[in-house]
C-alpha cells in the first residue's frame, strides 16, 4: 500500500521548512540572486525529492538532513556578510560586456554568453542598439545592469559590503587614493567597515555597518 501519510508528512515538513528558510532569509521568494542561492535551491529540491517517496527514511532522518542543510546554508550567509573575500568567491563577481561604448569580447566569453543572446537581453530592457548604452553588466543573477549615454541621474555605488569597486571609480575618472581622502574626511578609514559608499552629482554618500 502507498504510504500517503507518510509522504503527505514529509511534505508538510518540507513545506514548513522552505516558509522558515524563506523568512529567516528575508529573500521573500527562492529566487536566486547568484550562484549559491541556484546551488541551494537545486540541493533543497534534491532533499526533499528524494527523501519524501523514500520510506527508508525516517521523517526523523528528514528532519535531521534539514537541520543539517539549514545550518550549513546559514552559516554560509554569515560568512559571506562578514567577510567580503568569502562573498567574492563563493557569488563571483559582475561582468563589465561594454565599457565606455566599447563592447569587450572576451569578457563576453567569460560570461558564457553570445552576441545573440545578449542581443535579446538588451531589446528585453527596450534597448535597440548598443550604441544607446555607455555600459552595460553582466550582474551574479543573469541580469543587466544598463547605463545609458547621457544619463546624469545615476548614482554609482563606489564600495558595497565592505568592498570598493574600481570599475565604478573608472566611470568618474577616479582613483582609489581619492576614495581613501574622502573617506577620511568623513571620519572612515577601512572600507571594510563600510556597507555602501555611493557618489552621485559630486556628493559621496556612506553608510557604514554599524
Amino acid at each position: 500500500m502507498f504510504p500517503y501519510f507518510d509522504v503527505g508528512l514529509k511534505l508538510t515538513i518540507g513545506l514548513l521548512c522552505l516558509i522558515i528558510f524563506i523568512n529567516i532569509s528575508g529573500k521573500g521568494n527562492l529566487a536566486p540572486k547568484s550562484a549559491a542561492d541556484q546551488i541551494q535551491n537545486y540541493v533543497l529540491g534534491g532533499i526533499i525529492g528524494g527523501v519524501i517517496y523514500n520510506s527508508q527514511i525516517t521523517v526523523l532522518q528528514f528532519l535531521i538532513v534539514l537541520l543539517i542543510w539549514g545550518t550549513l546554508v546559514t552559516l554560509l550567509r554569515i560568512a559571506k556578510l562578514r567577510n567580503p573575500e568569502i562573498k567574492k568567491i563563493v557569488d563571483g563577481q559582475p561582468i563589465i560586456l561594454i565599457d565606455k561604448g566599447q563592447m569587450i569580447p572576451e569578457n563576453f566569453k567569460q560570461a558564457n554568453l553570445s552576441a545573440h543572446d545578449f542581443g535579446t537581453m538588451l531589446r528585453l530592457h527596450d534597448v535597440n542598439t548598443i550604441t544607446e548604452v555607455k555600459r552595460v553588466q553582466l550582474e551574479q543573477n543573469g541580469d543587466l545592469t544598463i547605463v545609458r549615454k547621457g544619463d546624469p541621474n545615476r548614482g554609482l555605488y563606489l564600495i558595497t559590503d565592505g568592498l570598493v569597486i574600481e570599475d565604478a571609480l573608472d566611470d568618474i575618472n577616479k582613483e582609489k587614493e581619492w576614495l581613501m581622502e574622502e573617506l577620511a574626511k568623513q571620519n572612515y578609514t577601512d572600507p571594510a567597515k563600510i556597507f555602501v559608499a555611493e557618489y552621485f552629482q559630486g556628493n559621496l554618500r556612506i553608510v557604514p555597518y554599524t
